[in-house]
């Protein structure tokens, strides 16, 4: 039987929490939130089977309404199995109520970036509802000559590597809804930089198959995952399971373009 994009996702964060003890927690939580995912991305394609409205568009009454009645269960999910500060966060937004959920959650989906951790938290939410809506939009990868998501404009979370003749190409993978577009290989997502000089690009060993593209100019920061040398990687997850080479880049004075949806 072939299996749905979150059960590859989950099988994928059991076998790198296998393999990196450091990751082992963020995994372990990542699994639950994908398992809370699937199950909210199939309960509200049932609700809305003819849904066509754009992931940049405020929610309409009852969509707000449905997944607000879902929140509570995400918040407890949160703060069982989340890190401290999260599990803190999800306990203290759980006890402000219907009202507030629904403005944080709408506020979220409408919002291009978010300023805050309780902002990631309700996109971490909404995520597999943001990909049905742009799934379902028929939105065919292509290149684009700007950094933005082609669907709801948001910034890109990670980068791409897919063979293409005897080279390979480079796609950006929307932080939110996953829309994934072409983008030159040599220029840099946040600036705009193409001097091949100011576009750093570093590895390590335990995950060499994940680049780390920095720019001198803007001092940002994107991974993009190389699938020509792992094709077993889901691009979601090794992205948030190779963490430290996120914590090397930054002591060298980067900052990442977009935060994952762990807030990281």
């Amino acid at each position: 039987m072939k299996l749905s994009s979150w059960q590859r996702r989950i099988q994928r964060a059991q076998e790198l929490a296998g393999q990196h003890r450091f990751a082992t927690e963020i995994l372990g939580f990542y699994i639950h939130v994908a398992r809370f995912q699937e199950e909210l991305n199939t309960r509200m394609g049932a609700a809305f089977p003819r849904q066509t409205s754009e992931g940049h568009t405020e929610l309409s009454a009852e969509e707000l309404s449905r997944l607000s009645s879902r929140f509570e269960a995400f918040l407890s999910l949160a703060e069982e199995h989340g890190p401290k500060a999260l599990a803190e966060l999800s306990r203290d937004i759980r006890g402000r109520g219907d009202g507030f959920w629904a403005g944080l959650l709408n506020g979220a989906w409408i919002m291009h970036s978010p300023s805050d951790a309780q902002g990631f938290l309700a996109l971490a939410f909404l995520q597999p509802y943001a990909e049905l809506v742009r799934s379902r939009a028929g939105l065919k990868p292509r290149d684009v000559a700007h950094a933005v998501c082609p669907f709801c404009n948001r910034r890109p979370g990670f980068g791409v590597m897919r063979q293409m003749g005897d080279g390979a190409s480079r796609s950006l993978v929307c932080s939110f809804c996953l829309a994934e577009w072409g983008f030159r290989r040599l220029v840099c997502p946040g600036c705009g930089e193409e001097n091949d000089k100011k576009l750093p690009v570093f590895t390590a060993d335990d995950f060499d198959y994940i680049r780390v593209e920095c720019c001198e100019s803007c001092k940002t920061y994107i991974k993009t995952v190389d699938l020509t040398k792992n094709g077993h990687a889901e691009p979601v997850v090794d992205e948030l399971a190779s963490a430290p080479l996120d914590l090397w880049v930054q002591e060298r004075g980067y900052a990442k373009l977009q935060c994952n949806l762990m807030g990281m």
